[in-house]
């Protein structure tokens, strides 16, 4: 069949995920060169897609990529920085990361063209899961657990409980729902720990898996779908 789904050419244009553009043909909100549109209609090059009145447009498809970012790469798009994260992964399209992972720590990285997801993936109130792993310079013990999974006061500030599981004596995963400034170093910190590794491995339904360090990947579709329907929701 020609043309885009309806719903995807939604999704694409960053105004909801399919699901909720699903709901919104449903309601009536959405139009194809004039006429109400139905579910399962597709967009042909040349279509005027209107939701709630105002035009839309997918841009050819928004961009959406995951990186496995090494140490010593800045999550900068300033040309300034010779290590900044844009040249280095040399992506032929103007895009910008997702939130940020500091310079030494690794891992899961998410860039995109399209800011209105990336906002709303970047708002503390969306609490959004973020999963880390992190080895540290001496044994964990129980209260080291029990105090970084019941908040820990840094920046002037207790920090939200999260989930803390102690993987092997030096090793623990961490789940965050919101993104302070190297949070987990200066929580470790404040403890008597000194990080030695960091590594994020979860951004909400995107998972690391066995990606290299340096390279990147497009999100599959389902994976797309699920991101936006966290993030963006009904709209």
């Amino acid at each position: 069949m020609d043309g885009t789904r309806l719903n995807k050419y939604i999704s694409e244009a960053g105004v909801a995920s399919r699901r909720a553009a699903d709901r919104m043909i449903e309601e009536g909100r959405v139009t194809i060169n004039g006429r109400v549109a139905v579910v399962g209609d597709r967009v042909s090059e040349g279509d005027v897609v209107r939701v709630d009145g105002r035009e839309v447009s997918a841009k050819g498809g928004d961009v959406i990529i995951a990186l496995n970012k090494p140490r010593g790469i800045t999550c900068t798009s300033s040309p300034d920085d010779p290590d900044n994260v844009i040249d280095f992964i040399g992506y032929p399209e103007r895009i910008y990361s997702i939130g940020r992972l500091d310079k030494d720590s690794e891992g899961l990285l998410l860039l995109t063209n399209n800011g209105e997801l990336a906002n709303a993936i970047m708002r503390s109130r969306g609490e959004h899961e973020k999963e880390y792993l992190v080895t540290v310079d001496h044994d964990i013990t129980d209260a080291f657990i029990k105090r970084m999974s019941s908040g820990v006061e840094i920046l002037g500030r207790v920090t939200k409980r999260c989930e803390v599981e102690r993987v092997s004596d030096r090793e623990f995963r961490i789940v965050l729902r919101q993104g302070l400034n190297r949070q987990i170093r200066r929580m470790c910190g404040t403890l008597g720990y000194t990080v030695l590794t960091l590594r994020r491995v979860r951004i909400m339904n995107v998972r690391l898996g066995d990606l290299p360090v340096g390279k990147y990947r497009d999100l599959t579709d389902e994976e797309r779908d699920e991101l936006c329907r966290q993030a963006l929701g009904s709209k």
